[in-house]
């Protein structure tokens, strides 16, 4: 699942106690085109049937069905400039380049 860093918890725990009526965090990637996505994070009153559903530090977060896949493993994090960012672990295929210097 979804990996949610303190910042994150601590800015998504504030939204809530804004809208309390919404108390279930959203997260869903939809494609753009080739080589952009959109994150949204929309505050739902209840997760929705096909959701993947989890506790992070006392907040539900419901992963759609579709996105769940693509989150996996991901890190949300916060920060104050930049807002929210889905950071993926590199992956364990990756070819790692040294580079020696030749001359």
């Amino acid at each position: 699942m979804i990996i949610v860093t303190p910042a994150a918890v601590a800015c998504l725990k504030t939204l809530i106690l804004q809208h309390p009526e919404d108390p279930v965090i959203r997260i869903e990637l939809k494609d753009l085109d080739e080589v952009r996505l959109l994150l949204s994070i929309t505050l739902e009153d209840v997760a929705r049937p096909d959701d993947r559903v989890q506790h992070v530090d006392g907040l539900t977060v419901a992963v759609e069905a579709q996105s769940a896949p693509r989150v996996s493993g991901a890190k949300l994090d916060y920060e104050e400039e930049q807002g929210f960012r889905l950071l993926h672990p590199a992956p364990e295929d990756e070819l790692k380049l040294d580079l020696l210097n030749l001359n």
